[in-house]
């Protein structure tokens, strides 16, 4: 496990910007908690729900779709999915298209979320993934550790 704990702690040093696609703007939603307390670690958020796409979420625009995230906005590292497992593929694939060009590493997908398929896809391109667990909880277990 402590390799797995060596590669979390890695990939979440590396990230600057994350996409979280499927945040709410309702604070009691585990994505907006996730979210806000992932941007008070010191993360740029960019929040991804075509629902919400144009209103403003911690700062932020929300954005309808990963492809329609501006280039100006830079490169974004990581993409943490808050969708359920079998539309996780379509997000994924979403992903590769739109930003393994311009900076994507990682590939999130959140408790609960497992796309094996997907996975195999995003790691064909060169990005990590990570499957069934949280950032915040991560982020929060490595910096006690």
């Amino acid at each position: 496990m402590k390799s797995e704990d060596d590669r979390l702690r890695r990939i979440l040093a590396e990230t600057r910007t994350i996409a979280i696609v499927g945040v709410s703007a309702k604070p009691e939603r585990p994505s907006h908690q996730v979210a806000a307390f992932l941007q008070a670690a010191g993360y740029r958020i960019v929040p991804v729900n075509p629902g919400l796409a144009g209103q403003t979420l911690f700062g932020e625009r929300v954005i309808a779709r990963l492809a329609e995230i501006p280039e100006s906005l830079g490169p974004v590292d990581m993409v943490d999915i808050f969708r359920r497992s079998e539309e996780a593929g379509s997000v994924v694939d979403e992903a590769i298209a739109a930003l393994a060009g311009r900076g994507l590493r990682t590939i999130w997908m959140q408790i609960g979320v497992i796309d094996d398929a997907a996975a195999a896809r995003a790691e064909a391109v060169g990005l990590e993934v990570v499957m069934n667990r949280c950032p915040k909880i991560e982020l929060a277990r490595l910096r006690a550790a």
